[in-house]
């Protein structure tokens, strides 16, 4: 049974989930978040992610990783910075050799919540009612455990194809 990292990418807080996924039955490892001080210097908020990251998936080894993909604002220095914790998200699981697939936040809730337009709140509920027992803190991890469920249900359907 593969082990599933989701990422919600953010500099001042970023979210990770842990799953394991047996076809459509999941099972809640770990989730929390990566927080990095705003008056620190960029560079090495992103060493900070990066360092968490890695000492992450070498904790609890993840087949796989999902990052979910930016949204672009209108606050330029806020997307640009947005992408920098993106990058580190996205290089991590990579220079682990771990895959990494990237999901719009549409299809994330679409998959977890049936409609591409769910709040925060309706995201937390259906990641508390997927993930029995799951300790959730801020949004930020459920949000990642969010982006790991799914994953793990277009990992099946593509699986699933494959042996059709």
């Amino acid at each position: 049974m593969p082990i599933l990292l989701g990422i919600d990418p953010g500099l001042r807080f970023t979210g990770w989930g842990v799953i394991e996924a047996d076809g459509n039955r999941l099972r809640h490892i770990a989730a929390g978040v990566i927080a990095t001080k705003s008056e620190d210097p960029v560079p090495h908020r992103l060493k900070v992610l990066h360092d968490a990251l890695a000492e992450l998936m070498a904790l609890h080894r993840p087949a796989e990783a999902a990052v979910e993909e930016t949204y672009v604002n209108r606050n330029g220095s806020a997307t640009l910075k947005l992408g920098y914790a993106r990058g580190v998200a996205l290089l991590a699981p990579a220079l682990a050799g771990i895959p990494v697939t990237e999901y719009a936040a549409k299809t994330v809730k679409l998959s977890v919540v049936g409609t591409g337009g769910a709040d925060k709140d309706q995201v937390e509920m259906m990641v508390r009612r997927l993930l029995p027992g799951a300790v959730i803190g801020r949004a930020d991890a459920s949000d990642a455990l969010a982006v790991a469920i799914c994953h793990a249900h277009h990992r099946a359907s593509r699986l699933a194809w494959a042996r059709a």
